[in-house]
Formats: C-alpha cells, structure tokens, sequence
C-alpha cells in the first residue's frame, strides 16, 4: 500500500478502509472535498456528512461505491454519487475503489479515490447551454477544421443552405461556396491559422438547389483546451431581406426622381403656355398659383393612396370641390383607378374645366349642371378609355372668348400625355370635352398596383 506521506501529498482525495469498510486513512484533500473530518477506525465505508444518489435521493453510507467494492469482493470503476457537506454544499464526485489484498490474495480492506466533478459538471453545463444557443440561433453556425472540412452543423444552416448534418457535416466547406468566391476560403483560412477573427462582411453562397443567397459572415478560430488552433466557427446570416430592401428603396428613389421630373416638365409647360396668353405679371402669377395648387390637390390623392394612383370619380370630386356642391355634379361610369401620369394631366384638365365654368359656364348660373360621364370599349382589338365633360343650363359661349390655357391643356396637353385625342366643342348650352386614349396609359394595372 502507498506510504501515508505518499498519499497525503497527493491533491485528490483518497483514503483507505479495512476489510469491514471502517475508516482507517484519510487525507487533507479527502477532508476538504467532505467538508467532515470522519472518526479513524469508527466511520464506515465513506466520511462524507451525508450521501445522494445523483438525482437527489438520499444515498445510505453502505449503498456506497467503497461499500459496494467491499460487500460485492470487486473493484468499482466510476462509481458516481454527491457528498452533502454539513454546511448543506452539495459536491458530486467519482469514486474509483480498489481492493487490498495480502499476500495470500484475501482481501484486507481497500483504497478509493475520489475525483471532484464540480468543474466537469460546470463545463458539461456550459456545453449544454452553448449548444441550446447554436442550435436555437437564427443564423447558421457552422464548425470546420483547418482543412476546411466541416465538423458541425447547426439547425438553421439546414434551413439556410438545404443541406441536413448527416450531408453537411464531415465535406469540405467549399461545396457552399460559388466558384468565383473559392479564393476567399484560402484567405480565410490562413487568418485563421495565426489566430484572426475575421470580421463581418458580405458575400454570396451556395445552397444545395443551386441558388446563390447573399450572407453575412463571421468566422472566429477555435482552440482547444492548451490554446492551440484547431479549426473555426463560422456564422453565416441571411441578409436577402435586407439585400431586396436595399433594392427596393433604389428602386423607389429611381421612381420618386422620375415622378419629380414629370412634375418639373407639368409646371414647366403650364409657365410656358400662361405666359403667352396673360397680359399682366398679376395675372401670369395669378393663374400659375391656382394650376399649381390644382395640380397639388391631384398629388395629395396619390400620396394618400401611396401612389398607388386614384378614380376617375375622386380626381373630379378633388378638382370640382371648391368651384360646385355636389348636387350640381353629376358622375357615370365604371371604377377605373388612374395611373400617377394620368391623375396629374387628367386633374389639370378638369381644373381648367372647372375654373372656366365658374367663371363663364354652367358653373356660373344658378341651376346650371356638369355631367361627366366614362367608359371602356373596344376599337380595334384596343381598349379605349372615353370620357365626356358636358354643360347644361350655362350661357352661349363664343368660341373665340374661350382661347387660353385652358383650351391648350384640353386639346393638347392633356391628349399628348395619354397618347390619345382631345376634343373642345361648345354648345348652346355650355362647354363640351371629350378625351379618348389607350386605356393602358390611362389605367394603373393590376401589377403596378401589387408592385406598390
């Protein structure tokens, strides 16, 4: 048997018992891991306070790995249980005893060594709670070693690149990545090597049907238990989302500065043609501010409607509202949701129908009426959008009285812009104006509409 002095330098604990399991040896490190100090040659089998099973139950001293190893005449190899100090500390530990035997072979009592699993069980939680966190993330974790082949795989790397574990795990990484991209993985790898993080940045990879998806990566070397490298961890997130928000708002900036322009060349052209038909600088600045804010009542309608366009029947209400009550309005016609073009020119139009009526039509008697009505048919195999803006109960109009602005908008500007026709009659009772145009650039369609 190991001399005393032998056993007490030792720094695990250990302690010897005779054939009966009393206590006949212990040492300091024994003694610290009890938190007890057991009576030599009265306590029997274990001098621990109290003993548990590992679930918690209580253990009683002859249920113990030495009592086993003495009672059942066999050596015990990690017997596992957990010693109640008296200060209530709970410490699990391995015992591993072995019997003593003279020179005859009988047995005269045994040796046990008892192992502290304190920290291995703070490791093994430490593990378990790492892997909950790999395997619950939301971005794919990935383990390699340095040559790049890949040793773990985690549930949203499944998701992410189509592979399972079993398909993934024990290839070479490079299979996720794209042929053009293969030169990062040399680099990567030699950063590894020298102990570099390598920080985010964005690139593209390689699911298992073949579609490349844009990632975000990160890759940390990783050590082992003496600190040298042996591989790296890699999280990869899946920024598509954010690469189509990207998109999208380019896109959308692209619209917003060509609907600007549109609005430029509008306010540009009504500058123009007022000029050549006002006399006064008052009067130019005059008409330019009531066009103006025609048109922005036109814009307010497709601000509220996210651009998405507005009906025939809400652009004249916007436009008529401040000249006629709605009884001396009259509408017919189906719902068709204008394009953002066709609510600009068509709003202007109906401005200037409504302002010459207020100030020389129907709109300027009482008892006169507007009667708008619309409709979609067929003319050579083309949808046509027909509308008609008529008078009743309003004076004769001279024709000659009625050029202006207005009649430029109503017979060309607005036509052009539609790329239909416009035409201007006046009857004895008031105004007439009818405009016919494709409806397909008057019409926002169904996929313009899903596209907003």
């Amino acid at each position: 048997m190991p001399s005393v002095d032998l056993m007490q330098a030792i720094p695990v604990a250990v302690y010897t018992t005779d054939r009966q399991g009393r206590i006949t040896f212990f040492n300091e490190a024994a003694a610290d891991l009890w938190g007890h100090r057991p009576v030599i040659g009265e306590d029997q089998w274990c001098g621990s306070w109290k003993l548990r099973h590992l679930d918690g139950r209580a253990m009683a001293h002859d249920e113990c790995p030495m009592a086993v190893a003495l009672l059942e005449e066999r050596d015990v190899r990690w017997g596992q249980a957990i010693a109640e100090r008296p200060d209530g500390q709970l410490i699990p530990f391995s015992a591993h005893p072995v019997l003593l035997r003279d020179e005859a072979g009988g047995i005269v009592g045994a040796i046990n060594t008892l192992l502290d699993l304190r920290s291995q069980t703070q490791a093994d939680e430490a593990r378990i709670r790492l892997s909950a966190i790999v395997e619950s993330s939301m971005d794919a974790i990935i383990s390699k070693d340095l040559n790049s082949i890949i040793t773990s795989w985690n549930d949203a790397a499944e998701r992410l690149f189509g592979y399972t574990p079993a398909e993934a795990i024990g290839r070479p990484v490079t299979m996720l990545i794209p042929f053009d991209h293969l030169d990062e993985e040399a680099l990567i790898i030699s950063r590894i090597r020298i102990g570099e993080r390598v920080p985010s940045y964005e690139t593209v990879r390689l699911r298992k049907d073949g579609r490349l998806i844009p990632v975000s990566l990160t890759v940390s070397p990783i050590r082992d238990s003496i600190g040298r490298i042996i591989g790296a961890s890699k999280i990869a997130r899946d920024i598509s989302s954010h690469k189509e928000s990207e998109r999208r708002i380019r896109l959308l900036m692209r619209e917003v500065n060509h609907r600007v322009k549109n609005q430029y060349s509008v306010i540009i052209s009504m500058i123009r043609e007022t000029s050549k038909l006002t006399s006064t600088p008052e009067a130019f600045l005059g008409q330019v501010r009531e066009r103006i804010m025609a048109l922005s009542q036109s814009h307010d309608l497709l601000v509220n409607a996210e651009w998405r366009g507005a009906t025939v029947s809400e652009l004249v209400e916007a436009q008529i509202k401040p000249f006629a009550m709605q009884a001396r309005l009259s509408m017919a016609g189906p719902v068709v949701m204008l394009q953002p073009n066709a609510v600009q020119y068509l709003g202007i139009a109906f401005h200037e129908l409504a302002t010459n009526s207020a100030k020389h039509g129907a709109l300027s008697r009482h008892g006169g009426q507007v009667e708008i009505e619309w409709a979609v048919t067929t003319a050579a195999g083309d949808e046509i959008f027909r509308l008609v803006w008529r008078e009743h109960g309003g004076p004769i109009v001279d024709e000659v009285t009625r050029r202006g602005f207005g009649s430029v908008v109503l017979k060309r500007v607005a036509p052009q812009a539609l790329s239909g026709s416009g035409r201007l009659e006046f009857d004895r009772e008031g105004v007439v104006w009818t405009l016919e145009a494709p409806l397909r650039f008057v019409q926002t369609s169904l996929a313009d509409v899903m596209a907003e």
